[in-house]
């Protein structure tokens, strides 16, 4: 069956497509084969990584990529029209009874060709373009949730009366960035309050023990230090309240490059101490889906 291809950034789409949940394992893992096959062909000479990101809520869908060039550059990428799709496909065949689908995934090609999948299915994508809330409400009629599935800001969103009450809801990962942007050259920035050194070692270590909600596999470049062996681990944490990679303590320790502010703040709060985190927001926090041979 054909598909459409992709809509321009922050263009509404269609789904005219056959009822969601049809994809198995197999035509899961088969598509996001033929994902890394296309990113293959468009990678230039001397490509380190390929990164692109989808986001999707009902008829909105927004699509992202760059390069990583060796010297840790970020280069803007444009994605073949053919990834759009498949990612919308993979969405649409994704979903879950009473569960929904996933609401943005990041693709991450390394040379020679080994790749992973992050998908996040609860926590706000961070839009290039705010969807209107129609976008919202369509999500929940085209991929229904059970009321304990739906997060509160899209419950919010979309305009669903929340009788149950807010703390039954799934809760509302946020997701901490290891940067803030880069410069012209490419190289990563940050503008942040400095960690104390009474709070560093607390910090640090709050980071580093908190829960894992994905293992790592491999490292990635240092992009402050580009030159230097692979060292920056790929490992995503939880505390059940935010999300980050383990970039943010590695940055933090290496260069002294401090986490947002919201989290340091929050890390404080709960005294240093990271919770427990239960199966389910693990789940939520991360699913994976990734191999080493995409072609």
């Amino acid at each position: 069956m054909s598909q459409p291809g992709p809509p321009e950034p922050g263009r509404p789409r269609s789904t005219e497509q056959e009822p969601p949940g049809r994809l198995d394992q197999a035509a899961q893992q088969k598509l996001i084969q033929e994902l890394g096959r296309a990113l293959l062909r468009t990678a230039p000479p001397g490509w380190q990584e390929v990164s692109v990101e989808y986001r999707a809520v009902g008829d909105y869908s927004e699509l992202a990529a760059h390069l990583v060039a060796p010297n840790g550059t970020l280069v803007p990428l444009s994605a073949p029209a053919e990834v759009g799709a498949m990612f919308a496909r993979l969405r649409h065949g994704m979903h879950e009874p009473d569960r929904g689908t996933w609401l943005s995934a990041i693709y991450r090609l390394q040379r020679p060709s080994s790749y992973s999948v992050d998908f996040n299915g609860d926590y706000e994508p961070s839009w290039q373009r705010t969807p209107p809330d129609a976008a919202f409400a369509a999500e929940l009629q085209r991929y229904p949730r059970a009321g304990a599935n739906i997060p509160a800001w899209l419950a919010q969103r979309a305009g669903v009366p929340d009788a149950s009450g807010a703390a039954t809801r799934a809760p509302a990962l946020r997701t901490a960035e290891v940067f803030d942007s880069a410069d012209a050259g490419g190289r990563p920035t940050t503008d942040r309050p400095e960690v104390s050194a009474a709070d560093f070692d607390g910090v640090v270590d709050y980071l580093d023990r908190a829960p894992i909600a994905r293992p790592g596999r491999g490292y990635d470049v240092d992009r402050l230090d580009p030159e230097q062996p692979a060292a920056v681990p790929r490992t995503l944490h939880t505390d059940g309240q935010w999300v980050w990679p383990a970039a943010v303590s590695y940055y933090l320790r290496r260069h002294g490059v401090p986490p947002e502010k919201d989290l340091v703040a929050h890390i404080r709060q709960n005294g240093f101490r990271p919770p427990e985190v239960d199966e389910r927001t693990r789940e939520l926090a991360a699913s994976l889906a990734g191999g080493e041979e995409p072609g």
